[in-house]
């Protein structure tokens, strides 16, 4: 896959994540894709109960600020926000909203995303939306 086409499916995979489509995120990886990411990692069977959540709780949205690839690598410096709009897990929502800086990183191949790095400032989501720290 040439550095063009990475690109285009990462900004494939961002958009079908802010309209909540997780099917369509889910489409974006190769078979035995691993995401590696705060709260786990996993074959996309395991995080995609994850990413429901998130866009459900959350309301996440993701804006692609800056993009680089190589070769089959692309990095993304993204600017991640939400409302904390439904409970996640045992927290029950406080409507207050979030901004946080975030990146990624995949490896993709014809086939798709084969692996995804993911790494926010978890600390400050958490501030924002009045979350205590553990």
């Amino acid at each position: 896959m040439n550095s063009d086409a990475a690109k285009e499916l990462i900004e494939t995979y961002v958009d079908a994540f802010n309209r909540g489509d997780i099917d369509a995120v889910c489409q974006c990886f190769a078979p035995n894709a691993l995401s590696f990411g705060v709260l786990g990692w996993g074959e996309i069977s395991k995080v995609r109960p994850i990413w429901e959540q998130l866009t459900t709780s959350f309301r996440m949205q993701v804006r692609v600020d800056s993009i680089i690839a190589e070769g089959n690598v692309v990095a993304v410096r993204l600017t991640e926000s939400g409302t904390f709009a439904a409970p996640f897990g045992e927290i029950a929502p406080t409507g207050k909203s979030y901004d946080a800086v975030a990146m990624e990183w995949f490896e993709v191949s014809d086939q798709g995303i084969v692996r995804r790095w993911g790494s926010r400032d978890t600390a400050s989501v958490l501030r924002q939306l009045g979350i205590p720290l553990a």
